[in-house]
């Protein structure tokens, strides 16, 4: 007699394949979704400004970068000639790179230097150092022009500069007129502003253990060899930052130029002076150049781009921090 088996019933899928849909969400409470609401309306100023200040213009500057126009007419299509231009048929732009090089290359440096020298003097047990740390940074809250204008009578062939060079004597030079004497007369005025760089860096002084420095004098250390050895290796992230924000500004340097040295009196001073930022607003607002400038700009973006990609290079060769382990 055959007999018969009862088919035997699948297996039960797991109860993870069962629900192969994603976990909901969880809703937000009435609370959080005010909160969220909030942010994103004390936060909205800011946005708006940005897209429309700020990257509004970017894109705007890259496709008038790209055609011929005059800023009254319609902006006519010409790619790639602005630049083609500008690379190999414009000598001006070569000399106004050549001369923001050399004026980044001295200043920058320079400034470094001088904080560096100022903020180690400041930091000693002197007297009234407190209102020798103000007079340093008072410089950087007078404003850019009324700088220029100081200079432009401190650099005068009869100012002061050139009686005080007179009491060594030294016939002091026609500081803005004379070509090969304009630019150290810019790179002088940039040491002006060393305040700001002077005050992080005292401020990162007042921050190193003073253990280092007493185990340095118990070992016979030289006041020398404790600088050298404790206080500029702690003082590198903040010289870093003063070089990327000095490099910035050394290329972007305009309203010294456009002040001290006046194109229609001083051409010859002006030609020796004349850097990125002035060659590209003239070529805005004098020849209305406005696809031309838009160019000058984005060349002028890649440069900085390119120094400070190689300044951040080079940070793990010079640059220590004390939380790094290398």
């Amino acid at each position: 007699m055959a007999t018969t088996t009862a088919p035997t019933p699948p297996p039960e899928a797991p109860a993870a394949a069962k629900s192969s849909a994603p976990p909901k969400k969880p809703k937000l409470s009435k609370r959080r979704r005010r909160e969220a609401l909030s942010f994103y309306l004390f936060v909205s100023p800011w946005i708006i400004g940005f897209l429309v200040f700020l990257l509004g213009p970017m894109i705007a500057s890259i496709y008038y970068s790209l055609t011929d126009w005059d800023s009254f007419t319609p902006p006519q299509w010409v790619g790639f000639q602005n630049y083609t231009k500008l690379l190999t048929d414009d000598p001006v732009f070569w000399k106004a790179l050549w001369n923001t090089l050399y004026y980044a290359a001295i200043s920058v440096p320079l400034g470094l230097v001088v904080g560096l020298w100022l903020a180690n003097l400041l930091n000693k047990q002197i007297r009234a150092r407190k209102l020798f740390r103000t007079l340093i940074y008072l410089p950087t809250l007078i404003p850019l022009v009324a700088t220029a204008m100081i200079f432009r009578m401190v650099l005068a062939p009869n100012g002061p500069l050139n009686d005080f060079l007179g009491l060594f004597g030294v016939s002091g030079p026609n500081w803005l007129y004379d070509g090969p004497w304009v630019k150290p007369a810019l790179i002088l005025m940039s040491t002006w502003g060393a305040g700001a760089a002077t005050v992080l860096l005292l401020a990162a002084m007042k921050g190193i253990p003073r253990e280092l420095y007493e185990a340095a004098e118990v070992d016979g250390a030289s006041a020398m060899r404790q600088f050298w050895s404790i206080t500029l290796p702690h003082l590198t992230p903040i010289i870093f930052f003063n070089l990327i924000m000095g490099l910035i500004g050394a290329f972007q340097v305009f309203s010294q130029v456009y002040i001290l040295v006046s194109k229609g009196k001083n051409p010859a001073g002006y030609d020796a002076a004349q850097t990125m930022v002035p060659f590209l607003f003239d070529q805005a607002f004098s020849y209305y150049h406005m696809g031309y400038a838009s160019a000058i700009s984005w060349l002028l973006f890649l440069v900085i781009l390119v120094f400070t990609v190689i300044a951040f290079r080079t940070t793990r060769r010079w640059v220590f921090y004390e939380t790094e382990v290398k």
